[in-house]
């Protein structure tokens, strides 16, 4: 089986990670890492045992695949770049700033036959995965993701940067059109949102209570899911799931009895499960779960949470002024 070339492109925080991943795979030769810090590029290259470059555009001739972590408003520029050279791509999350440059990755991947996933690493979480044999028809959903505040990601609003895990989530799990949204949100530490609520309502009926924070001093990543007979708790942070089922048997206060299901996965690697499974689409030429269509999807709806908190924070603002206040 013949080894796939590959590189990393951005070997900041995150990028740094994917490269030790690919380099500890067997039958994936790992190229190189590219970075404009060339400190931090010979650094992890010699961690990886491979080559570092200061210009990625060094490295593409020499890969048949790459991930990107780069910071977001770069997205469309090298990922553009490394499709049109005909390498598979794995994107870090949020796919692009804007939803034309995602529909232009998208076309660029189609047109070339290619592979183009994105990086909503949640997706394989193995407590996520192990939630799905038991998801029926969800009808509410409550969602918490909350972080201490990190110096890095905040060059994006906290939608982009967290809501976005969740959202793509929720969208992949409720079976139906996304109907209506109200959201809520403030700056706290940096000049976009840190801190944001967003309820979304689909057209079966199903809501979804989505709370994310970056400014917090615990962290937090769970989610709940009721339906009917049933409901989930997952715990990303721990990798947990419990289930709760509803027996038709009652108790003697009437409520029924529950069946209740715990599973820890200690041991899980979202991050390589995420490689791995790119690497399988790049073999076999298959279509990624969370392909770029899915990418789009989740961007469109966190970029529709972003306008609605910008234009209710400038009503508040404006209604400062009006009544005499600093704005």
């Amino acid at each position: 089986m013949k080894n796939i070339r590959v590189g990393v492109i951005g070997v900041g925080y995150l990028g740094r990670f994917h490269a030790h991943k690919y380099a500890a795979i067997p039958e994936v030769t790992m190229v190189g890492v590219a970075d404009p810090d060339e400190n931090q590029a010979a650094k992890v290259a010699a961690e990886c045992g491979c080559q570092a470059f200061s210009d990625y555009h060094q490295l593409l001739p020499l890969v048949d695949a790459v991930s990107i972590a780069v910071p977001t408003s770069l997205h469309c520029l090298v990922a553009g770049e490394c499709l049109d050279r005909g390498i598979d791509v794995l994107l870090e999350k949020p796919m692009t700033v804007t939803l034309e440059e995602a529909d232009l990755l998208i076309d660029k991947a189609r047109a070339g036959k290619l592979i183009l996933q994105i990086g909503h690493l949640e997706r394989f979480n193995p407590a996520l995965q192990a939630m799905e044999p038991f998801l029926t028809t969800p009808v509410f959903i409550e969602s918490n993701r909350i972080a201490t505040f990190k110096n890095r990601g905040v060059d994006v609003d906290v939608v982009l940067d967290l809501m976005i895990h969740d959202i793509d989530i929720i969208l992949n799990i409720v079976k139906s059109p996304l109907k209506t949204i109200h959201t809520v949100g403030a700056p706290v530490v940096t000049g976009s949102t840190d801190i944001a609520n967003a309820r979304l309502i689909f057209e079966n009926g199903a809501t979804a209570n989505v709370t994310v924070s970056r400014v917090s001093r615990t962290n937090i990543r769970k989610m709940r899911i009721f339906q009917p007979g049933s409901y989930i708790t997952v715990d990303f942070g721990n990798r947990r799931i419990m289930t709760i089922k509803l027996s038709r048997e009652l108790r003697e206060n009437g409520m029924p009895r529950q069946e209740v299901s715990l599973q820890s996965f200690a041991d899980g690697d979202a991050l390589k499960s995420e490689i791995i499974s790119f690497l399988q689409h790049v073999r076999q030429r298959t279509q990624p779960a969370v392909s770029g269509v899915e990418g789009r999807r989740a961007l469109e709806v966190a970029l529709q949470v972003i306008a609605q908190n910008r234009e209710l924070q400038q009503l508040e603002l404006y209604r400062k002024v009006i009544d005499g206040g600093a704005p």
